[in-house]
């Protein structure tokens, strides 16, 4: 029988999600409780891999498991994993079902401050030179990446993604001057190797008056890498939904 399990995490005791041999990774941690929890060797496949120190507000996995769980399953396994994850649930799909393949929608947030973070410095991006932005510049090459179904220039190389094409349904920044933050929030049905955090960069340079939007249009245009590439820091990025179309997620 095949299960989804949905969960969180905060990604920065992690060399990412996907298992590796040098680092630990969120994918063994999960499967180390599974496996002991339920005394037989669990592999658990994600709907995605996200990078090193990237966090996960909303993540599913699927598993196969033939026999009965234990009373208390789900309060077994988040007492036994690290305080960094959290299974939220776990439910019987169909045998066919993959939490990876059947998504077909994705968002995932950036978070920036402005001041020190002293709270959440894990899990936000400091960013001091707000008053040098020029936020609507940044919100037009925001804009404009909805114009085009393919992202060569913001896929990380050695990337081994066989398209570049993405259905890209939303590109925004929400600005909050007066707390000293802002948010870059963004939807698809699927991304490339560091993607998100090279968008990003791209709107801070072009903020910054490092980058034109026309410089940024015709990266895009011939599928060529920018004049000025910056890959912001893991630590800001969220993946905070993903969606199928067997569930009822309102």
């Amino acid at each position: 029988m095949r299960y989804f399990s949905e969960l969180a995490y905060r990604g920065t005791n992690y060399c990412g999600w996907q298992r590796q041999p040098n680092g630990i990774t969120v994918q063994e941690t999960i499967e180390k409780a599974f496996s002991t929890i339920l005394r037989t060797p669990i592999t658990v496949h994600g709907c995605g891999r996200t990078d090193t120190g990237v966090h996960a507000s909303q993540f599913f996995i699927h598993f196969d498991f033939e026999q009965t769980f234990p009373k208390g399953f789900v309060w077994r396994l988040n007492k036994f994993l690290p305080n960094d994850i959290l299974i939220k649930s776990i439910f019987e799909v169909t045998p066919e079902a993959s939490t990876r393949f059947d998504a077909y929608h994705r968002s995932y947030e950036y978070h920036i401050s402005f001041q020190k973070a002293l709270f959440n410095e894990e899990t936000v991006f400091h960013f001091p030179f707000a008053n040098k932005l020029d936020f609507e510049k940044m919100q037009q090459a925001a804009a404009l990446l909805l114009n085009y179904n393919a992202f060569f220039p913001f896929c990380k190389t050695k990337s081994d993604a066989k398209t570049m094409l993405c259905d890209m349904k939303r590109a925004e920044w929400v600005i909050d001057e007066k707390a000293g933050r802002m948010t870059f929030h963004i939807s698809a049905n699927r991304f490339l190797r560091g993607m998100v955090r090279l968008i990003v960069g791209m709107c801070l340079n072009v903020g910054l008056g490092k980058l034109e939007l026309n410089d940024v249009k015709e990266g895009m245009d011939k599928q060529v890498r920018l004049k000025k590439d910056l890959s912001v820091e893991a630590k800001g990025l969220f993946l905070t939904e993903v969606r199928y179309p067997f569930l009822n997620q309102e």
